[in-house]
């Protein structure tokens, strides 16, 4: 029996899980393109918190940290599809149709297209590959990546300046950034992309900023941010320690002991 947990194909993926679980993308590289099948995506954004319900379609920019949690169905599992809009293809396809070049896109990351009866058949007609995922190749594949654009633009024909701006992050308040994203557990080489600047360059500014390397800052904002969760509000170590950017619990603790003299589980 095939394995429908989790199931890429190129640039299409199919998500299915019985369980509450975090997303594993923090970083998104490309446009999203997708449909919650069943159950629900609690996510952080730009310090937005938003719950994505079943049966809804969205279209979501590159360059975006997300934190996700995957919430199964009552009695039900969680499942969805995406499919990433590459710029190798959106490039290609731009020059195809001798599409003009355009500005940078400065709209909403996030487009809601739900109501689309359309879109919404075009995910359902993905959904029997997933099933027989043996069916799919490179063909259908780029076929149906294909499909997406022409229906994107159909329905929201302003959708270009989103899907066909090639431009990088461009330079921005680095302070203002950090403090808002530091619990993104990313590289620095993300961070560095996103306020527009090279990785030196991003080091460069950061210790004129913060007075600290950004591994050092890092560490020390989230573990602070991490007692105050569970001093002031009551949260668990085991609840808080990814919501503030460490990988595992056990990291965690240690660094925590380590700055406080006393074991998180304690406090």
């Amino acid at each position: 029996m095939e394995d429908k947990s989790h199931i890429q194909f190129h640039n299409l993926l199919y998500s299915c899980t019985e369980q509450k679980q975090r997303g594993n993308e923090q970083f998104v590289h490309e446009h999203a393109f997708g449909y919650i099948v069943s159950g629900e995506v609690h996510s952080l954004s730009n310090n937005q918190k938003q719950v994505f319900k079943q049966g809804m379609i969205g279209l979501v920019r590159r360059n975006q940290l997300v934190k996700s949690i995957k919430v199964p169905a009552s009695g039900g599992d969680f499942k969805s599809i995406n499919i990433f809009l590459e710029q190798n293809f959106l490039r290609r396809y731009a020059a195809e149709n001798k599409l003009p070049p355009v500005a940078r896109y400065t709209g909403e990351p996030l487009i809601e297209l739900t109501n689309d009866p359309f879109i919404k058949g075009y995910f359902d007609s993905l959904l029997p590959y997933f099933n027989h995922a043996s069916q799919l190749n490179a063909q259908l594949a780029e076929l149906k990546t294909l499909e997406a654009v022409e229906l994107l633009l159909r329905a929201k024909p302003e959708l270009k300046n989103l899907l066909f701006d090639f431009s990088e992050p461009h330079k921005i308040d680095l302070e203002a950034y950090m403090n808002r994203h530091y619990m993104y557990n990313v590289p620095t080489s993300q961070f560095a992309r996103l306020t527009g600047r090279s990785l030196a360059g991003f080091k460069r500014d950061f210790e004129k900023i913060f007075n600290l390397p950004p591994g050092q800052w890092l560490q020390q904002k989230r573990l602070n941010e991490a007692y105050f969760l569970i001093s002031e509000k009551g949260r668990k170590p085991s609840d808080v320690y990814l919501d503030v950017g460490f990988e595992n619990l056990s990291h965690f603790s240690y660094s925590f002991k380590k700055a406080f003299g006393v074991a998180p589980s304690t406090i």
